[in-house]
């Protein structure tokens, strides 16, 4: 894998790639600035183009299929929604330097929370629980299913793969019973619901503590509502965590579930992203240490 790509696969971009490619395909825009943005997202390359909007690049094959989505179901879902998300300006096309699709979409302001050092940590999780509230309400036809939606035990033999390789740089037997705690809840049997699916720092803007967008809806979808419950330990802290499980009226099975898969997401990522998105990495690691100490905390209860 080269130096400053996430991924072997990976396309390469830089400024002047895409002032050639708005330049031939959106002349409009040409007389704009082009920044690039750091971002620890890891399905697109962000750069800002002007004040009022972004280009976002896949870095790799894989990550396309969230253009036609977004310009489907995006602009339905915003009215629904308590906060802002992306709005999608227009689709690129493939071009002789860039072979893929791209987008341009609208900026939205704000800064990414980071775990130990939220200002308003209380707000800042009633927001977060009134923006999924308000997403598992909504009922729009022909719903995609969401892409972290599904059974934990499809993420058994990856979970497991990930414990043995991280090895001594964490605790693997607490990892292990965290992980078959999670395994062995009760499944989700009533109809599926919208979920975000993806609800990490990375994902959310805050402004003076309180959320103000949140986006990135790629893995967006029907399933499980527990898959949106992983912010309560990829950022809450624990001193709000039973505030925010009552706000979204987590029962016992759906809580351990959310906390399994927000531990299963953080063993597989550090070893991949370890070197390339420390940012990434860093927050995978605090993950596995609050799912531990608080399945340890459960099990004392």
């Amino acid at each position: 894998m080269r130096a400053g790509k996430m991924h072997a696969d990976e396309t390469d971009h830089d400024v002047p790639l895409v002032r050639r490619l708005i330049a031939a395909q959106f002349p409009q825009w040409s007389d704009l600035p082009v920044e690039p943005f750091d971002s620890s997202g890891t399905d697109n390359a962000i750069y800002r183009l002007g004040a009022d909007m972004s280009v976002r690049l896949p870095r790799r094959p894989g990550s396309t299929t969230q253009i036609a989505k977004d310009l489907h179901w995006l602009p339905k879902l915003a009215p629904l929604l308590p906060f802002p998300i992306p709005v999608p300006l227009a689709a690129g096309e493939p071009a002789e330097d860039y072979p893929l699709p791209w987008s341009v979409h609208r900026w939205l302001d704000g800064e990414n929370p980071a775990p130990g050092h939220l200002t308003r940590p209380a707000l800042l999780a009633e927001d977060l629980a009134a923006f999924i509230t308000a997403f598992r309400r909504i009922d729009l036809p022909g719903a995609p299913p969401a892409y972290r939606g599904g059974p934990l035990e499809k993420l058994d033999l990856q979970t497991r793969t990930a414990i043995h390789d991280l090895g001594a740089s964490i605790d693997p037997m607490a990892a292990t019973a965290a992980w078959e705690a999670a395994l062995n809840a009760p499944g989700w049997t009533s109809p599926p619901v919208w979920t975000h699916a993806d609800l990490m720092p990375g994902n959310l803007l805050v402004t003076d503590g309180r959320l103000t967008a949140v986006i990135d809806f790629s893995t967006a979808g029907r399933g499980d509502p527990a898959a949106d419950l992983m912010i309560a330990w990829n950022l809450l802290p624990a001193t709000v965590r039973e505030d925010f499980r009552e706000a979204v009226k987590a029962d016992d099975a759906t809580w351990s579930r959310a906390r399994g898969r927000a531990l299963s997401i953080a063993l597989i990522a550090l070893p991949y992203y370890k070197a390339t998105n420390p940012a990434f990495a860093a927050n995978a690691r605090h993950v596995i240490q609050e799912v531990l100490t608080d399945h340890q905390h459960a099990g004392d209860a």
